[in-house]
């Protein structure tokens, strides 16, 4: 049963990455788009992820809720240490969320809109930031438990180059992933087409200078990512899929055809998250001083543990049925509308 609470653990986390992850793209596409192209980027942003931005946050709900119930050493050493990244991240999915209703479905239309575009833009933004360095500080050897000032107890465990260089390109995924669904979503016309193929081009060679800097700044500090990436076979395979895959995705863009670009931006993504998590596992959070908190020996009660599996096994036979109806009722709405 732990291994079932194990698999949708990470499950979860790319889901969310995968899923919430292109809407927050959607705003980081906005912010990054010229004046007179912002109404239009919005308009199709908000036909692509209006019908299930909300639900896309459940991912995050059942990560941690797996880590409180399940892992809860883990979850108290993280929430801990890390809960300045840890709010500022809560705070801007809360005000993206606020935001992103206020500017679509206020009743009436006046200067505050401006102020919900430029908060769900910037939110956008600062959100996967700081998904990422959270992320990046789990990993990065800097959690001192037995630290006795402020700044190293919970300022020093994530502001560093290597967190901040996994935040910068955790936003650049976002940004990609959510220009190749927009690619689709502007199929019927050829102008924003191109544009969002711009965009996509744009974070690809984004995500590319912000992966260099992830590489340099783990070396920099001793962080052994090259052998987690390339030091198995399991890496080395995930990373050729990975580039295959992307060069399959830019022809596909070059011959204009967009079924099959969702998938293979998707594959994509799986295959990073593997390749940096499949090494050090089921290390989850690595410490100072080379201790470790472990998926396997920071476990709950094994009670707890069996009913949390189940739990998770029987809910989603209820959410993952629904969620499928969800977004094919909105599909199947658009080609109704279309006829």
């Amino acid at each position: 049963m732990l291994y079932v609470v194990i698999v949708y653990l990470w499950v979860a986390l790319l889901l969310y990455l995968l899923l919430g992850g292109a809407d927050f793209g959607a705003g980081i596409i906005e912010l990054f788009t010229t004046k007179d192209n912002k109404a239009k980027t919005r308009k199709i942003s908000y036909e692509a992820i209006g019908p299930v931005w909300e639900a896309n946050h459940m991912w995050l709900i059942i990560a941690i809720v797996i880590l409180f119930v399940g892992f809860p050493a883990i979850y108290s050493t993280m929430s801990v240490h890390l809960h300045i990244p840890l709010v500022v991240m809560l705070l801007g999915i809360i005000a993206r969320g606020t935001a992103f209703a206020f500017r679509n479905y206020d009743a009436v239309t006046d200067s505050m809109q401006k102020v919900y575009n430029k908060i769900f833009v910037y939110s956008s933004f600062i959100t996967p930031l700081f998904l990422g360095i959270i992320a990046g500080s789990a990993v990065s050897g800097r959690i001192d438990v037995h630290a006795d000032t402020f700044l190293s107890a919970y300022i020093f465990s994530w502001l560093n180059l290597f967190s901040v260089a996994i935040g910068l390109f955790t936003v650049s995924l976002c940004g990609f992933i959510a220009a190749i669904f927009l690619i689709g979503e502007a199929k019927n016309d050829g102008f924003e087409r191109k544009r969002f193929v711009r965009k996509a081009l744009q974070m690809n060679i984004a995500a590319v200078i912000s992966g260099g800097l992830v590489f340099i700044s783990a070396i920099s500090d001793g962080i052994p990512l090259v052998q987690w990436v390339f030091g198995n076979a399991v890496g080395i395979t995930a990373v050729s899929a990975a580039s295959i895959s992307l060069i399959i995705l830019w022809y596909l863009i070059y011959k204009g055809r967009s079924k099959r670009l969702r998938l293979l931006a998707g594959f994509q993504i799986t295959m990073i998250l593997l390749t940096t998590t499949y090494k050090h596992y089921p290390n989850i959070v690595i410490l100072k001083n080379g201790g470790y908190l472990s998926l396997i020996e920071n476990r709950g009660a094994d009670k707890t543990i069996e009913a949390l599996a189940i739990a998770l096994l029987i809910g989603s036979l209820f959410i993952l049925p629904a969620l499928v109806y969800l977004i094919y009722s909105f599909q199947k709405r658009d080609v109704g509308e279309a006829h």
